[in-house]
């Protein structure tokens, strides 16, 4: 018993750790830009929540160490938050783009790290599957909220789609069902991020931008349909079949493959 809280004290120091980095990467934020009261509460209300759900998932998990893969997406984590709050103050003065984007680009590029470090220290865990594809979901959902702001509230399909197909799950459990692996998802899947950051990056003409997130709409929806179509048409096989590979689009299959992810994406 006292060993396992000395584990569970091991682990909700990382945890606070991971919260401290955070609130650092905002002072740092908010002293070179003067980022806003609205970017400022943002970014707190995403430290604290990451670090209670995480704390909470923690001690439920009975895991005997934080791992270093868990440590990368902690820290892609507070890259996320970053994120959110300069997009959260983008709504009261104008955004530092290029920082924006690097700290999106570079939370993207860590994207697959985790999960390799995970496989090679061979300390994959459901939890940091869940961990890291929480992080990918609310990435993209943050992403969709600043483009849309300058394409239209349409753009917000693409964030929320994944969140919308959970809350399916709870009425439809036939959902729920693991998919096949595939290709085209994962290929559509690292397509949202891409294209969400180049429309945010601004390079490029407003109807090029459009025809950018219309293209990563398009084939997100066609990708989510056809997995759906899937789903309902196998509804009655059971509980057979494989999870989805690591990436950045594994928030748009769903809750249902949490579970199975702890092979896959770690």
């Amino acid at each position: 018993m006292a060993l396992n809280n000395t584990y569970d004290a091991r682990l909700q120091q990382e945890t606070a750790v991971g919260a401290g980095v955070q609130i650092l990467l905002l002072a740092l934020l908010g002293s070179a830009f003067g980022m806003g009261p609205a970017g400022w509460l943002t970014g707190l209300v995403f430290a604290f929540a990451t670090w209670a759900v995480l704390s909470r998932a923690l001690h439920r998990s009975r895991l005997s160490s934080f791992g270093p893969a868990n440590r990368v997406t902690l820290g892609r984590a507070t890259l996320v938050g970053g994120v959110t709050a300069l997009v959260a103050d983008s709504f009261e003065s104008a955004p530092p783009v290029t920082l924006l984007v690097g700290l999106t680009a570079v939370a993207l590029l860590l994207d697959g790290v985790d999960g390799k470090v995970a496989r090679r220290t061979g300390t994959s865990s459901a939890l940091g599957a869940r961990f890291d594809m929480e992080v990918d979901a609310f990435l993209i959902l943050v992403l969709s909220v600043y483009v849309s702001t300058r394409l239209g509230p349409w753009v917000l399909l693409i964030g929320g789609m994944r969140y919308a197909f959970v809350a399916a799950a709870r009425v439809a459990p036939w959902l729920n069902a693991p998919l096949p692996p595939s290709f085209a998802r994962k290929t559509v899947a690292a397509l949202q991020g891409v294209c969400l950051l180049l429309a945010g990056a601004e390079l490029l003409p407003r109807p090029a931008n459009l025809a950018v997130v219309l293209l990563s709409l398009g084939s997100l929806v066609w990708s989510f349909g056809r997995d759906v179509v899937w789903l309902w048409r196998n509804s009655s096989v059971g509980d057979g079949g494989c999870s989805v590979a690591d990436g950045v689009g594994e928030q748009l299959v769903g809750e249902s493959l949490l579970r199975e992810l702890e092979l896959a994406a770690r």
